[in-house]
């Protein structure tokens, strides 16, 4: 079994402040959260990698100096990153810094010329994904009132959240319709009836089938942001298998590239499909055509429904992604524990990937915010992106035997 925790390196210390930033007040909402950490961890490995010269890069060509610390850098690329990612918490991030590169055997120099690379990887990295569509913010996405279409839930009334994640430019994909699920099942199918009347039955706030268990993982996977579950993951089970550190740097770039686009494509079908919560469809189930969907008119989910259409399930998508990658990396019969800095002193442990997904997309039918092919349909687009991603970004050169593999 992997543990929780893993052994420290630079990479894996500052992926720990990274998820515990995203979490500090106020905390990063999930799809946000995504692209903070694709953010950081693709600078991350482009230092690393510009000095070991293993992979190719995710943006910037290996160009460091000459005996460039590779630890340096690598705490220099996380911690500029993060910087500029959460200003408000800069006093945090100085105090890790100094304290990191005091830890560095390096020399002088060495740490010197690594912390400037790691600088220029920050800066070139932040400026690439300035352009990527994501700070132009649409008018406020308030949905239809025809049945079917999404428009804001209880108890908040949100316009729906960050919907130009629809259109930002994907880290590898070639575009963010690229893998776009098919849609919602039909409101007259018996396919929608199925998943209709499970989510009404499993996840009500009140009489619902649910055991206690199936309700702390409810409650377990709501807590967090897909980043906060997967890169510990990821480490843990990297220190077990001894990975290097800029095997590491690898691994973490590949698992968060792989869910920040996967919620790229998750968005962009969210908001084409734009289809309604099961908190508006099952209030209003009168309206959809479907004499087999009785209505409830006080029927309420156990959680709080986000701010943003139903289909597909975004942490299916994100979760589908990352699960895949690192079944690729380890093994998909991998024994490992899945713990959460938002819920802390709970561990879900799984056997496989396939049955941690599977948790995934119950935790969503039982939390009553999603209907079953939203989350069978998310995993998939997620693991067709991790596919994607593995075989089209940081692949190894060949017959490399340069830089350092700390």
């Amino acid at each position: 079994m992997a543990a929780a925790l893993a052994r420290a390196d630079e990479v894996s210390d500052w992926n720990q402040t990274l998820l515990a930033a995203m979490l500090t007040a106020p905390v990063t909402p999930a799809p946000v959260a995504t692209r903070v950490a694709a953010i950081v961890q693709a600078a991350v490995f482009d230092a690393v990698n510009g000095i070991a010269r293993r992979y190719t890069p995710i943006y910037l060509p290996p160009a460091a100096p000459p005996g460039a610390s590779v630890r340096a850098a690598a705490v220099q690329a996380a911690y500029a990153s993060l910087a500029k990612l959460y200003p408000d918490q800069k006093a945090k991030f100085d105090q890790q810094r100094t304290a990191s590169l005091a830890a560095i055997a390096d020399s002088d120099d060495s740490i010197k010329a690594g912390v400037s690379w790691g600088q220029t990887v920050a800066d070139g990295i932040l400026a690439w994904r300035s352009q990527d569509g994501f700070a132009n913010a649409p008018p406020p996405y308030l949905g239809g009132t025809q049945p079917g279409q999404w428009r804001p839930t209880p108890p908040a009334m949100a316009p729906g959240l960050v919907p130009q994640l629809a259109q930002t430019t994907p880290w590898v994909l070639r575009s963010p319709s690229q893998y776009r699920t098919s849609g919602p099942a039909d409101m007259t199918a018996d396919q929608y009836t199925a998943d209709y009347n499970e989510t009404k039955s499993m996840g009500g706030s009140v009489n619902s089938g649910r055991t206690a268990d199936q309700t702390l993982y409810v409650t377990f996977w709501q807590a967090g942001n897909p980043p906060d579950y997967w890169d510990p993951v990821a480490v843990s089970l990297a220190a077990q298998r001894h990975l290097s550190m800029v095997q590491n740097a690898r691994l973490l770039a590949l698992v968060n590239l792989g869910i920040a686009d996967a919620i790229i494509g998750c968005w962009d079908a969210k908001y084409t499909y734009s289809s309604w919560r099961p908190v508006t469809a099952i209030q209003l189930a009168d309206t959809d055509g479907n004499s087999a969907t009785a209505p409830d008119s006080t029927w309420t989910p156990v959680i709080v429904t986000p701010p943003f259409p139903e289909y597909p399930s975004a942490h299916s998508c994100a979760s589908g992604a990352a699960g895949h990658i690192l079944s690729h990396a380890f093994g998909e019969e991998s024994s490992f524990q899945v713990v959460s800095n938002a819920m802390p002193g709970v561990t879900r442990t799984f056997n496989s990937f396939s049955a941690a997904l599977e948790e995934v997309k119950n935790a969503r039918i039982f939390g009553g915010i999603h209907f079953r092919t939203a989350t069978a349909d998310g995993t998939a687009l997620g693991i067709a992106v991790a596919d994607y991603v593995m075989d089209h970004a940081l692949a190894p050169l060949r017959g490399s035997r340069g830089g350092q593999d700390q």
